[in-house]
Parts: C-alpha cells; sequence; structure tokens
C-alpha cells in the first residue's frame, strides 16, 4: 500500500516560506518553487534557465521534458504562471545560474545529464522535518496547491491544467487550454500572506 502523503496545512506553509527566506539559499529556492506552483519534485529539480519567463507582463515557467528529465504524463507538459513564492525563488536561481554560468536552474541536481530527484527529496524532506511535523513531506506542496486551488473556487480543468494533473474528460482535452491570464487569475488567489 502507498504511504499516504497529507497536504500540507497552510499554517506550516507559511512557516516553511518563512524559513526559505532566512536561508535563502538554492534548497529553499526549490522548496518555494514548489510551494506556490505545486510542480512535482522531479519536473522543478530539473527545470533549465530557458524554461523561466520573468520579463513577461505575467511571470511563468514552462515544464517540458528534456535531455536530463523525462515527464511523467502527457499532462505534465505546461505553463505556470509564478506568484508568491514561487516568483521569487524563481528570481533568485536564475540571477544565480546565470552567475554561475549554468543552463540548469538548481544545478547541485543536476550530472552527467540526468536530474537526481531522490538526492533532492532526500536532502529537502531532511530539512523540513526540522521545522514542521515529520509526516509532511515535500510531495505534501502538491497536495496543498490543489487544496489551496479548491478554495478559491478554481474550475476542476483549470487546477489540472496547472499541476498537469490528467484530465476528467475527452472534452478538457480539446482546444488549446486555458490563456495564462486565466491560470494566473486563479494562481494569484493562493498566494499565503
Amino acid at each position: 500500500m502507498p504511504k499516504e502523503r497529507p497536504s500540507i496545512p497552510e499554517g506550516y506553509v507559511k512557516a516553511i516560506h518563512q524559513q526559505c527566506l532566512a536561508h535563502d539559499d538554492d534548497m529553499r529556492w526549490l522548496i518555494a518553487l514548489i510551494s506556490d506552483t505545486g510542480m512535482r519534485l522531479g519536473e522543478a529539480a530539473g527545470l533549465e534557465v530557458s524554461h523561466i519567463h520573468l520579463d513577461e507582463a505575467i511571470p511563468y515557467l514552462i515544464i517540458e521534458e528534456t535531455d536530463s528529465r523525462r515527464l511523467k504524463t502527457r499532462e505534465s507538459r505546461r505553463r505556470v504562471p509564478l506568484v508568491g513564492m514561487a516568483l521569487w525563488a524563481a528570481k533568485r536561481a536564475v540571477a544565480a545560474s546565470m552567475a554561475q554560468e549554468t543552463a540548469f536552474l538548481f544545478p547541485r541536481y543536476n550530472k552527467k545529464n540526468t536530474t537526481n530527484s531522490n538526492s533532492a527529496s532526500n536532502a529537502l524532506n531532511k530539512w523540513m522535518k526540522e521545522h514542521i511535523p515529520p509526516q509532511y513531506v515535500i510531495h505534501g506542496f502538491r497536495h496543498s496547491m490543489r487544496d489551496r486551488l479548491r478554495e478559491v473556487d478554481c474550475p476542476a480543468d483549470v487546477m489540472d491544467e496547472i499541476g498537469g494533473w490528467s484530465k476528467q474528460s475527452v472534452g478538457q482535452s480539446y482546444g488549446k487550454g486555458s490563456s495564462l491570464e486565466r491560470l494566473h487569475r486563479f494562481m494569484v488567489q493562493v498566494v499565503l500572506d
């Protein structure tokens, strides 16, 4: 039976955000990015600088398959607006990557043409256990994002597009999907103060 990974309550998400701001390093940028996008750890750890678009009217990132990282499902390829802590983290990570002259946003987890999600998971979960109860793990931010989107009455199709979850019906796969503006409208509502 798979281990249950509970949604991280908003109070603990805020506590982690405060710790991320205080530490202000690549590991905390990765956590902050995941916490306010709902991305999978492997998706976030394998991001390249070219996937981040900060100079647009709505800053966003693109999740797509790369040479070093596969995607879990076809629906995993997507655009996600950057808001809140995710926007802060993306700015910090891009600046650091450019200073280090690396294509990867998180070079620590990208060696030998593969993204090492297991190493990232172990390190991030170990650090999180020092600050919030141990039943909450990095994947819990994904569950938390779904809950946060529900609370602002985000339509299921938009939630699925933001999180890269499988479509609920064939009709959802018709057309080109939601505009970045529509996705952003719901993402800004889930930013925690």
